[in-house]
């Protein structure tokens, strides 16, 4: 119980700057996950465009056919 009182204590700035302005990391986390999964499905790029452009194609909703 002291070492989490102790961890809060240190933290206790930057927990309320987080709940008083609602910042996260969510959407980084969110785009990390695109980009790995891209990376695992692909099982290697024959080239580091070729991997850029699908994490481009990918994170931004693009459509192959669109309507």
């Amino acid at each position: 119980m002291k070492n989490a009182a102790q961890r809060l204590r240190n933290h206790l700035p930057r927990i309320l700057n987080s709940i008083r302005h609602g910042v996260t990391n969510a959407r980084a986390e969110g785009i990390n996950t695109k980009i790995q999964t891209i990376k695992r499905k692909a099982y290697g790029f024959r080239s580091i465009p070729r991997f850029v452009n699908a994490v481009y194609f990918h994170c931004a909703g693009l459509r192959l056919h669109p309507l």
